[in-house]
């Protein structure tokens, strides 16, 4: 699948800004939220070809709009991967169990982002 599109949520607005910039240096357009419940909106609107979500979030965790994004029928194919700070196995576990495709742990790399992006 070609990637053009790429929602990225998280409610730190330096990790958002970082995350987006690099992303955006990539050559994809970004489309960002700042918390789970924003970004199963954001998906239902704009349909983005993966979506980059850190988990600890006010307004809504990344497991709860993963859950709710994956099991909906409108943005159930969209690939959900983790950009969180939560790297334990268990973490790993539960999010592949909300129906994630992966888990990317802070502190990140620019090529790891773009890496992964370029593997769905």
């Amino acid at each position: 699948m070609a990637v053009s599109k790429v929602l990225v949520v998280d409610d730190s607005l330096v990790d958002l800004h970082h995350l987006k910039l690099i992303v955006e240096a990539a050559g994809y357009d970004v489309i960002t939220a700042a918390s789970g419940k924003e970004a199963y909106e954001k998906a239902k609107k704009s349909l983005p070809d993966i979506i980059l979500m850190d988990v600890v979030m006010e307004g809504g965790d990344g497991f709860e709009a993963c859950r709710n994004i994956t099991s909906d029928r409108t943005t159930g194919k969209i690939p959900v991967v983790f950009v969180t700070s939560k790297n334990q196995r268990a973490d790993r576990v539960w999010g592949e169990l909300q129906g994630g495709r992966g888990m990317i742990s802070k502190p990140f790399s620019a090529e790891e982002i773009i890496r992964t992006i370029a593997a769905i």
